[in-house]
């Protein structure tokens, strides 16, 4: 397991640069972090090439990807070089990626600045792109030199992207931390103490990562939400008008697999409820249509945890609890997205 620091880059930084001999260093930033991180972070570098890139997860491809190759080509990078993922979690996953795979693996540090990627994407070697329309489809397992976490980047965040990181940190609580879960549900988002929940799912993270650093077991609990999450999300990619950010996906995802497992008699009315309402009051509506459900569902077979044609969950089985390869129906999966579909008509 990589090292995680949490601390102002002024002092992780350099201290992390000194204690390494790099023959190269470039700087993978997209429009935002350009713009609102780089020149801070310019300022604590020495010579670096700057590798700029477009903003979003529609940009998470393979032709992205070539261009970063190019780049690291062009100058002349050899495997004794530094890459820098300076953003949030589509540079992190894919920045890292791109060095994993360069020369075979080069070394890479990443400095996440969204609360998504703070508090999950940077953290467990998870890297890789999206492929034709499937989310992370192409990846590999590749533990960071290191994650340099600076949590006043959270402050260039507009609250739509902190709402989105904040789902993660739910999940956190709801799989691995019963007390926690039931302090955040009683806060409101603009009330929550965002270095102390950074800390958390970091230490929550990281614990389940050294225990199964390739998901072969109970890595999977972090998937909780993420079956039909991803699905979702991945369906709303290709229909920008309805455009969902990961976070805003994932928990409409919480909400259908809790159902899911309510239904499957795992845990009680009382941890249902609070948790539909908790997650529903901070995210509000997304209006599902009868014509979305059998598109979301038949992504739900591309899904990494599935064996074979079955689809396979991690599912709460109670208070900062869950379960994991859990085989689940189509039947089943559609009952929890028409829960969600009754939650948004009230």
């Amino acid at each position: 397991m990589s090292t995680v620091t949490i601390a102002p880059l002024t002092e992780s930084l350099p201290a992390f640069l000194d204690s390494h001999d790099f023959s190269d260093m470039a700087v993978i930033a997209d429009n935002h972090t350009f713009r609102f991180c780089y020149p801070d972070l310019k300022a604590l570098l020495p010579k670096h090439t700057l590798i700029r890139i477009k903003s979003g997860e529609e940009q998470k491809h393979i032709a992205t990807c070539e261009l970063i190759w190019d780049a690291l080509t062009r100058a002349n990078f050899d495997r004794h070089a530094l890459v820098l993922n300076l953003g949030g979690g589509v540079i992190g996953d894919m920045g890292g990626f791109c060095a994993a795979t360069y020369k075979r693996g080069i070394a890479f540090a990443q400095l996440p600045t969204t609360l998504l990627a703070q508090v999950d994407a940077s953290v467990g070697g998870k890297l890789g792109i999206d492929f034709r329309g499937f989310k992370n489809h192409i990846g590999v397992f590749q533990q960071p030199d290191a994650v340099l976490i600076d949590p006043t980047f959270l402050a260039t965040l507009p609250e739509r992207e902190l709402r989105s990181g904040f789902a993660e940190v739910i999940k956190h609580c709801l799989i691995a931390d019963a007390v926690m879960w039931d302090e955040i549900r009683r806060r409101d988002l603009d009330e929550q103490d965002w270095p102390t929940l950074v800390a958390h799912s970091v230490a929550v993270k990281k614990r389940i990562v050294a225990e199964d650093p390739t998901e072969k077991g109970i890595r999977k609990i972090l998937n909780f939400g993420h079956t039909l999450g991803h699905a979702v999300e991945t369906y709303f990619l290709n229909q920008p008008r309805k455009r969902l950010l990961h976070g805003e996906a994932i928990a409409i995802g919480m909400i259908a697999e809790a159902f899911i497992a309510f239904q499957k008699k795992m845990f009680d009315q009382e941890l249902l409820s609070a948790t539909e309402e908790y997650i529903f009051s901070v995210y509000g509506n997304v209006r599902l249509s009868d014509e979305d459900i059998e598109p979301i569902l038949a992504l739900t077979l591309q899904d990494k945890k599935n064996r074979g044609n079955q689809i396979r969950m991690a599912l709460l089985d109670g208070p900062g609890s869950c379960a994991y390869d859990i085989p689940v129906t189509t039947a089943e999966m559609r009952k929890g997205l028409e829960f969600y579909r009754g939650l948004t008509k009230n």
